[in-house]
């Protein structure tokens, strides 16, 4: 009998679902562009949407931007803003573009706490649309930032 209710009372500890303990629940944010979900799929690819909408990641390696330097600018796949310039773009290593710097204003910063720890995540300043994550270990000669993001956030925009 006390090992049935010790097995109800870890139920319910685990089951608990208080408002006090959602540290991610805040309040949804306005930007320029919104789109309702429907929207948003009809426009994206499934990856971009995955990305974008959804703050996934795709997998280290795989965008072919990752390996493109031309000069041009890389803007959101969501809605065109201008986010990162080719100047700001160098090889972290890592599998994903990586720029040392964003275009001011076009990029905004949040919290991000999904596996565990507290990370700095990146999303469009104009439609909200995740892009990836900003680190403290980039060229120490420019930033130190590392802005690593997902190749299916962005669409190149060629100089030429």
């Amino acid at each position: 009998m006390k090992k049935i209710a010790l097995l109800i009372v870890i139920t319910l500890f685990f089951s608990c679902d208080s408002s006090a303990q959602k540290k991610e629940s805040k309040e949804k944010e306005t930007f320029k562009i919104t789109k309702t979900d429907a929207e948003w799929k009809t426009e994206l690819t499934s990856e971009q949407y995955y990305i974008l909408r959804n703050a996934g990641t795709e997998r280290p390696f795989s965008s072919p931007l990752n390996k493109t330097y031309k000069k041009g600018t890389y803007h959101c796949a969501g809605c065109n803003t201008a986010l990162f310039k080719s100047e700001y773009k160098f090889d972290s290593g890592t599998g994903w573009p990586s720029f040392d710097r964003e275009i001011n204003g076009n990029v905004a910063f949040g919290s991000d706490t999904k596996i565990g720890y507290t990370r700095d995540e990146e999303h469009c300043a104009t439609c909200g649309g995740h892009l990836g994550h900003v680190f403290n270990d980039g060229p120490k000669n420019t930033t130190g930032k590392r802005h690593c993001i997902n190749g299916d956030a962005l669409v190149f925009v060629s100089a030429e």
